[in-house]
């Protein structure tokens, strides 16, 4: 088996092909390029797209040229895959700024210097503005049938549970397809990767290339990924577990992988790290804490830098010893608004962000889940004062995992 196929296999991202043989056949023979395309709804994308990063790193890796497509086209139509209803339309603006911020997150995990393998970054908005309808429902819808699309998940799921699903959403199969088919004539692209929940768009697009120009294309999905509790990969009760540092400091993004469940720590290391398959082999048997660890610093490390990682675990363990205010903790400014300078607890942990319902915050006082300097906070109404902050600074803990520090300023 073809090198980079084997180790897509052993780190668990195989789930469908729709030519093993002859995709093992081309890659043996030949570098290629490969694509996954991201649609731009949200300003930073979160640990779910995290799978999909680390199969381009992976096709680099192995000296392919992976091309990162931005959706700036169906970003503004919006893929009906695994939704209930229609995504909010954004403003071109905002979704600019959206591709902006992506392109410099997904930059991180590629090697942007071999000019051999470096990522290509495309627009899709660059070829759909200009579409003429009638020429696009001419060369390009006739090898849609309607009775084949109805038959795909994405539309079948929607209609089968009664819930409206938009003309404008229904051609979004038929735009990826084009995609595909761009990529393949402008870049040589011949391979289109995925989440499982893609396969019908990414067959469309293989089929699509294979009757408009008789080449030959592949499409490679990985399984979608939940957390052994069952829990969606990349969604947390705390909220998204965002890959850009403005919305998730790298101290709470190491938390995330450090409190990930046992059972997951082992497959987590083999797909989201770029430790070799045979060393993790040889030290699965270790204290699970120290994997988790290990998974937590590499992790990190891949996204914020080797530093971040290191302040990171020394943070953790700072906090989790009680006798410091843990001087490298996630560190939130504070600002008493009245002369009085004093502030609730209440008030001072919808500041902090660590959670935003009170009502939460007073089942979590009357839990004792919540410490000042890791002293409990047992009243609902405790008042925060000057007193409390040693050298400016005092420490705000919930829960065993949740802990900041805050500065008033």
């Amino acid at each position: 088996m073809n090198k980079f196929l084997k180790e897509f296999k052993d780190r668990g991202f195989f789930y469908q092909c729709t030519d093993e043989e002859e995709l093992t056949s081309l890659v043996n023979k030949e570098k290629i390029k490969g694509y996954i395309g991201f649609d731009c709804t949200a300003e930073s994308l979160h640990v779910g797209s995290l799978l999909q990063i680390m199969c381009l790193r992976l096709l680099q890796k192995n000296g392919h040229r992976p091309i990162v497509l931005l959706g700036g086209g169906t970003t503004r139509i919006g893929d009906p895959s695994g939704k209930d209803k229609t995504r909010k339309i954004l403003k071109d603006d905002e979704i600019e700024k959206n591709i902006k911020n992506i392109k410099s997150i997904l930059k991180k995990f590629l090697d942007n210097d071999n000019p051999d393998t470096k990522p290509i970054f495309v627009n899709n908005y660059s070829w759909l503005k200009n579409l003429n309808y009638i020429s696009f429902l001419r060369d390009i819808g006739k090898h849609f049938t309607i009775n084949r699309m109805l038959t795909f998940d994405s539309v079948k799921l929607r209609l089968d549970r009664e819930q409206s699903l938009s003309y404008m959403e229904f051609n979004y199969m038929i735009l990826q397809a084009y995609d595909f088919l761009e990529l393949n004539k402008k870049e040589n692209c011949v391979l289109q990767m995925g989440g499982s929940d893609q396969w019908g768009n990414i067959v469309n697009g293989v089929e699509l290339i294979k009757r408009y120009s008789n080449n030959q294309a592949f499409g490679l999905t990985t399984p979608l990924i939940t957390l052994a509790s069952g829990a969606k990969m990349g969604k947390t009760e705390s909220g998204a577990i965002w890959l850009d540092e403005k919305f998730l400091s790298s101290y709470d993004y190491w938390q995330f992988w450090r409190n990930i469940d046992d059972r997951d720590v082992i497959k987590f290391l083999k797909m989201f790290t770029d430790l070799k398959i045979n060393e993790i082999e040889s030290i699965k048997d270790k204290d699970i804490n120290e994997l988790k660890i290990l998974l937590a610093n590499q992790t990190t490390a891949m996204l914020h830098g080797e530093k971040a990682a290191k302040n990171s675990e020394e943070a953790a363990r700072e906090a989790f010893s009680g006798n410091s205010l843990g001087s490298n903790l996630p560190t939130v400014n504070i600002k008493f608004e009245n002369d009085k300078k004093k502030i609730s607890i209440i008030d001072l942990i919808l500041l902090s962000k660590l959670e935003n319902s009170k009502s939460e915050i007073r089942r979590l006082v009357k839990g004792s889940a919540i410490k000042i300097n890791d002293n409990v906070v047992s009243d609902e109404k405790f008042i925060i004062n000057e007193d409390l902050f040693e050298k400016n600074y005092l420490k705000l803990s919930i829960g065993k995992k949740r802990h900041i520090k805050i500065e008033l300023s």
